[in-house]
C-alpha cells in the first residue's frame, strides 16, 4: 500500500476518491433531509446519456457529462415542480431514457472500445489529473452555493410550506439543489460508478444522522465517512486485486449495516 502512494495513477485516485467524499457528505446529507434519494437517482442514471455524448462527439467526459446531466436535472426539476405526486412515474421513464441514449450514443461512435463496465461500476485508478483539477473546482463550487445558501438550505429541508411563507425561494433552491446533485453525481461516477453511485451519495448521510446535532453537522460527519469508505475500499481493491467502485460501496455497506445492529444492541444491553 506504501508503495502504491508512490505511483501518480493511485494518487489521483485518492484525490478522486477524498473531492468525492466531500460532495458526498454535503450534497448527500441535502438529498437526505429533503427525501430525493429518487430523483438523485433519475439524475444518476441519466448522466449515462452525458457520458456517451462525449464518447460520440469526441468531447472531454466529464464537462460534458455535466453539462448534459444539468440539463436533465433542470429537466427533472420542472417535472416534479409541474406534476407533483405523477412525477415519479415521469423521472422513471427519463431514468431509463438517458441510460439508453448513452448506450445507444456509445454504439454509434466509431472505433467505439470503451469499457462499458468501468462507468457503470467506477474506474477511479484511471481518473487523469485533469479530471481532479475540474472535481476540485466543482468541489469548490458546490461548497460556496451550500455556505452562502444554508440558512435558506435548512429552511426548506425541515418546512418548505413555512420557509415560503417566510420568504425562502423555495422553487429557486429546488432547482438549485437539483444543480448540485448533478455535479455532485458526474464526479462520484468516476469513483463507483453509475449503478453505485446513489449508494455512496446517501450511506454517509445516513450514518451521520445518528451522530450530528444540526445539517452542517452531518455534512461535516458524512463527508468524514464518505472519505473514509473511499480511502478503506480503495485500499482493499488494491490489496487483493478487486474492482475498486464495488469495494467502496461494499465497505461502507457493512459498516451501515453494522452501525444498524450496533444501534439494536446497545439499547438491548442497557436493560440487562
Amino acid at each position: 500500500m506504501l508503495d502504491a502512494l508512490s505511483l501518480g495513477f493511485f494518487q489521483n485516485a485518492l484525490l478522486a476518491g477524498l473531492l468525492a467524499a466531500i460532495a458526498c457528505g454535503v450534497i448527500g446529507s441535502l438529498v437526505v433531509v429533503n427525501r430525493l434519494t429518487f430523483l438523485a437517482g433519475g439524475v444518476a442514471h441519466a448522466a449515462y446519456g452525458g457520458v456517451g455524448l462525449a464518447f460520440f462527439l469526441a468531447l472531454p467526459v466529464l464537462p460534458c457529462a455535466v453539462g448534459f446531466t444539468l440539463g436533465a436535472a433542470m429537466l427533472m426539476g420542472v417535472i416534479t415542480q409541474k406534476r407533483g405526486e405523477r412525477a415519479d412515474s415521469v423521472i422513471g421513464v427519463l431514468w431509463a431514457a438517458g441510460m439508453a441514449v448513452g448506450i445507444l450514443l456509445m454504439d454509434m461512435t466509431p472505433g467505439y472500445n470503451v469499457d462499458l463496465m468501468s462507468y457503470l461500476f467506477g474506474s477511479i485508478l484511471t481518473v487523469p489529473r485533469s479530471d481532479v483539477y475540474l472535481m476540485a473546482g466543482l468541489d469548490l463550487a458546490v461548497l460556496a452555493a451550500a455556505f452562502f445558501c444554508y440558512k435558506d438550505f435548512l429552511a426548506m429541508s425541515y418546512d418548505p410550506e413555512y420557509a415560503r411563507t417566510c420568504g425562502v425561494p423555495v422553487g429557486m433552491l429546488h432547482y438549485a439543489l437539483l444543480a448540485m446533485v448533478a455535479v455532485s453525481v458526474v464526479m462520484i461516477i468516476q469513483v463507483v460508478g453509475l449503478i453505485l453511485v446513489i449508494a455512496l451519495l446517501t450511506i454517509p448521510p445516513m450514518l451521520a444522522e445518528h451522530h450530528a446535532k444540526s445539517l452542517a453537522g452531518m455534512m461535516l460527519f458524512a463527508s468524514l465517512w464518505a472519505a473514509l469508505f473511499c480511502l478503506v475500499g480503495l485500499g482493499l481493491s488494491y490489496a487483493f486485486d478487486l474492482t475498486s467502485g464495488a469495494t467502496i460501496i461494499a465497505v461502507a455497506t457493512v459498516c451501515f449495516f453494522a452501525d444498524i445492529l450496533w444501534h439494536r444492541l446497545v439499547p438491548h444491553r442497557a436493560h440487562s
